[in-house]
């Protein structure tokens, strides 16, 4: 049985893989990876992949196919990719940004991150951006693209408005993931600005 003839069986031996890997490479000391670490740059790895995805590939791409006259039009990916990554995407924003908050709180520095106090500071701007990276998904990005989608009623013009709502929450998002990004990798390398 190939595991990687699905994607579940492909994740399922990654995360096995994983295991072995940490423990064979564990210094005897019971000093592990953190798991909530872990998770948390594995979900936001497809949160901020998914957000290049729509930003970088598929929003130039269905605008391309919009515009090709005779052409086969975007009714492909908006009907069969664009939902199916809607999903991942805005679902594997919750787990990043719970993960996140867990790994935050089991280092003893959640309150510290959120008031931006001390040597959490730095990584408390990122937890802040990726708060707000959060609530654009849910209450910005996902309830305008199911309008243009398909997915709920909505008028030409309705569409029309959630279109540019969709748009520029996702470019915000894009925008504020390059400095989130940089306070998580601060925080784990000890550098203190």
């Amino acid at each position: 049985m190939n595991p990687l003839k699905s994607i579940q069986g492909t994740i399922i031996a990654g995360v096995v893989l994983a295991l072995i890997l940490a423990f064979a490479l564990s210094n005897g000391t019971g000093n592990h990876l953190e798991w909530t670490v872990w998770f948390h740059v594995l979900v936001g790895i497809t949160w901020i992949g998914l957000l290049y995805y729509f930003n970088f590939v598929q929003t130039p791409a269905v605008a391309a196919a919009n515009a090709d006259q005779g052409g086969p039009g975007a009714a492909g990916i908006n009907k069969y990719v664009a939902p199916r990554a809607l999903l991942w995407f805005r679902w594997a924003a919750v787990l990043t940004w719970l993960s996140g908050a867990a790994a935050l709180w089991k280092m003893g520095i959640l309150a510290d991150a959120f008031m931006l106090k001390g040597g959490a500071a730095v990584i408390g701007m990122g937890a802040w951006l990726g708060t707000i990276m959060l609530f654009n998904v849910w209450v910005l990005i996902w309830p305008n693209q199911q309008k243009i989608l398909g997915l709920k009623q909505a008028t030409d013009a309705e569409k029309a408005k959630a279109r540019v709502v969709a748009l520029m929450a996702s470019r915000t998002n894009t925008l504020l993931s390059i400095p989130m990004l940089l306070g998580m990798t601060a925080h784990a390398h000890g550098l203190p600005f």
